[in-house]
């Protein structure tokens, strides 16, 4: 079945965002997807860090969520909703939630990203402090989808393989990574780190990036990518606004876990 990651340039405007994210689903269920992945911070990236808590939605309701339910039914496709900030019960930090609707607009999964993005970039002046506005999540989500047993993750999450490891451990054959990776760690890591998830986990990615300037003068670094089980780049989209897709063999994948079952050879 054909998967699709949606690359795009979000900005502080909620609206002009979601008729992005809104064309380009309509891309992706033209040729023929069944999943359509969305990047982080899809709907909203602000001019300030905690310009999110003002457009922050309550679980099930908010018109990022209706429109992206709405966009899932009208398309007959399953849509992984990046992340969109969704509020907390203390109303001083959010959740980055990514959202899993299915065909029929039906909210059937979320997940909160647990690693949060608290870094100086070495040898850069690019500093982040994502744990100011954003509270992490704790709980492991895994998924069933037309596509196989999805496990969900977000961007500086592919730092952590033990978090993989766990969503191996309940079924996920293959993964989504929403993103927005900075440029300086995208050049240095971004495919090795894809590919590397991919590989020890026999199981395929769809990282769906935003890409380019940002209207709060931010640069993202893109290249979104599907990789299949055996660490192979099926399509990638370098640069721009688009959709990139690819079908996974799950045949082959089947074939190539029993004939090489490194995840039933762990030790520790």
């Amino acid at each position: 079945m054909t998967v699709a990651a949606l690359q795009m340039t979000s900005s502080d405007d909620v609206a002009a965002n979601l008729a992005t994210a809104s064309r380009l689903l309509h891309e992706a269920a033209a040729v023929g997807a069944r999943v359509a992945v969305l990047p982080e911070n899809f709907a909203f990236m602000g001019l300030r860090d905690r310009d999110k808590l003002t457009v922050a939605e309550r679980e099930g309701d908010g018109p990022i969520q209706q429109t992206i339910a709405t966009l899932a039914r009208q398309l007959d496709l399953w849509v992984v909703a990046g992340t969109m900030p969704i509020a907390t019960a203390d109303g001083a930090r959010v959740a980055a939630a990514c959202l899993v609707f299915d065909a029929a607009g039906r909210a059937v999964a979320r997940y909160d990203k647990i690693h949060l993005f608290d870094v100086d970039l070495p040898g850069e002046t690019e500093s982040h402090r994502e744990s100011r506005y954003i509270a992490p999540g704790s709980a492991v989500r895994v998924v069933d989808t037309p596509v196989g047993r999805l496990g969900l993750a977000v961007c500086y999450d592919i730092r952590f393989p033990e978090l993989f490891r766990r969503m191996s451990d309940s079924g996920a054959t293959w993964f989504t990574l929403p993103s927005a990776f900075t440029v300086p760690t995208g050049r240095a890591h971004w495919e090795t780190l894809l590919r590397a998830r991919a590989i020890e986990n026999l199981a395929c990615i769809v990282a769906p990036g935003q890409w380019g300037r940002h209207s709060n003068g931010r640069d993202t670094y893109g290249d979104s990518l599907l990789v299949d089980h055996w660490g192979r780049v099926l399509a990638r989209l370098p640069s721009g606004e688009g959709v990139v897709h690819a079908r996974f063999d799950h045949d082959a994948q089947a074939e190539a876990r029993r004939s090489f079952p490194a995840l039933a050879h762990r030790r520790l």
